[in-house]
């Protein structure tokens, strides 16, 4: 696959950004996209290297291998219908997802792998630039009707499925637009919103429907489903935000990560003025999660012009290469520099905040923290120690919580009488992602927790065929395993 030498002949290159001082002055997105000759370059650095664990360390199964090498020789259309064969979205993954093709790339052994995530992006902004992503509705319609609930990535792949096998599909989003956290949760300038509508127009247009304003459990209730549908597939978010339960946490100027986002991108959108939103600008900002999300809070906070922005993480700092631990192929935790870290952040790991400090009216005015080490000893869990002597108050005018999620909310479960695991998300097998409820299904972060959005797409893709079968007694629809995909 690709050039037989490539890989000895060309370095790996990714996309350059445009300058700090400009992209931060705006939400546009401010990859400055590559040449097509450098593009076919990178592809052809795709080793011929016979087991291609790019392609398993792909939670789709994409076939990495066999775009690369249409890159490299130029057959874009080729690529563009390979890439599609396991991945309903490119353009969302090629953007957002942390790339572990990358990290399980053959030659990422001892040299850079594959520039993987800008090669699919650009296939797929090739495919839509020359007009060949189109609708494509099923020729016959089964005549059976599914509810998705839920319009974020596994809620939409699974439409997708679902409509392709001929099934008559409504998607139920309790916001104002569809895209879940795609709309509401990342930046424009990680994503720019036009980037999910023109997806929205070709599924749209080949006969899926979506109603928006529609919370499933409170104003469209359960049971009004189960008697207008023959099956409904649940693909909420883990949607319940861990907080830190320590004193003055209900202070004003102590906020939610998500709610500082969405409230940006409504702004953005031309939803809210800027006076409604949680506002950054001229204040010392402190970020606690040093995750994604938290990243997200800094590039957006100086885009707002924060006088001040740091990152706190109680995690211990990790290495910038592959940890012993966490052997190739497998995903690493290695250090993470984002574009929005690059953008002005001081960054601070093994620190724990203790208190959150206020004035007399109730107005955050700085928080007081502890230096931590972690404990490990086998087979227990690891041990938070406070270091003596460590505690330091900060100053802070704004700080956002970036901890993650503990689970989907529960009224939803309540309401279909849909059992839990003991992690809190809707139990369900991968084995058929059925629920104890008949004809209820669920996929995506309700069910395996807060993931990546290439692990929504592909249990939206998964839940999708064993609702087929369970529909149909038999499936088109393909799972994960490459085996099951067509070869092109």
């Amino acid at each position: 696959m690709g050039k037989t030498t490539g890989f000895l002949e060309y370095k790996r290159e990714s996309e350059s950004y445009t300058p700090v001082k400009e992209r931060i002055k705006n939400y546009e997105e401010f990859t400055i996209p590559m040449k097509e000759s450098k593009l076919k370059e990178q592809g052809a650095r795709c080793m011929n290297c016979g087991i291609p664990f790019c392609q398993s360390g792909c939670p789709l199964g994409n076939f990495i291998p066999d775009f690369n090498d249409k890159v490299y020789k130029g057959k874009w259309k080729e690529a563009a219908e390979i890439l599609h064969a396991t991945n309903n979205f490119p353009e969302f993954t090629g953007r957002l997802c942390p790339a572990p093709c990358e990290e399980a790339c053959v030659l990422g052994i001892n040299e850079d792998p594959v520039t993987i995530e800008n090669i699919e992006k650009n296939i797929v902004e090739t495919a839509f630039n020359e007009g060949w992503i189109t609708p494509n509705p099923p020729k016959q319609r089964t005549g059976k009707k599914i509810a998705v609930v839920g319009s974020g990535p596994a809620g939409l792949a699974a439409a997708n499925q679902l409509n392709k096998a001929g099934h008559l599909v409504t998607v139920f989003e309790r916001d104002e637009k569809i895209g879940g956290l795609l709309r509401y949760g990342i930046p424009d300038f990680k994503l720019e919103k036009n980037v999910i509508d023109r997806r929205l127009d070709i599924l749209k247009a080949e006969g899926i429907k979506f109603q928006t304003n529609a919370n499933v459990g409170v104003n469209v209730k359960a049971d009004q489903l189960q008697k207008e549908y023959d099956a409904i597939l649940l693909c909420g978010g883990s949607t319940t935000r861990r907080s830190i339960p320590i004193p003055g946490a209900d202070l004003k100027g102590v906020h939610q990560a998500m709610e500082f986002l969405k409230l940006n991108n409504e702004q953005v959108d031309g939803k809210r003025d800027f006076k409604d939103i949680i506002s950054a600008k001229g204040k010392n900002v402190i970020v606690i999660g040093g995750g994604d999300t938290g990243s997200d809070c800094i590039g957006t906070s100086n885009r707002h012009g924060a006088k001040s922005v740091t990152n706190f993480e109680i995690l211990s700092k990790p290495t910038k290469d592959r940890p012993e631990h966490q052997p190739w192929p497998y995903f690493p935790m290695r250090l993470k520099t984002s574009s929005s870290h690059q953008e002005g952040v001081e960054r601070f790991f093994s620190i724990s905040t203790k208190e959150f400090i206020g004035d007399k009216k109730g107005n955050l005015t700085g928080l007081k923290t502890v230096e931590v080490e972690w404990l490990f000893k086998d087979n227990e869990r690891p041990q938070l120690i406070e270091i003596p002597n460590t505690e330091k108050v900060w100053k802070a005018d704004l700080v956002l919580l970036a901890l993650g999620f503990t689970g989907p909310e529960n009224y939803l479960a309540k309401q279909f009488g849909i059992e839990k695991d003991a992690r809190s998300n809707y139990r369900a097998s991968v084995k058929d992602y059925k629920t104890n409820v008949p004809n209820v299904f669920v996929a995506g972060d309700m069910r395996r927790g807060q993931s990546l959005i290439v692990w929504a797409i592909s249990e939206g893709r998964q839940a999708a065929h064993h609702v087929d079968k369970h529909l149909m007694g038999t499936t088109d629809l393909p799972l994960k395993d490459s085996s099951d995909l067509p070869r092109r």
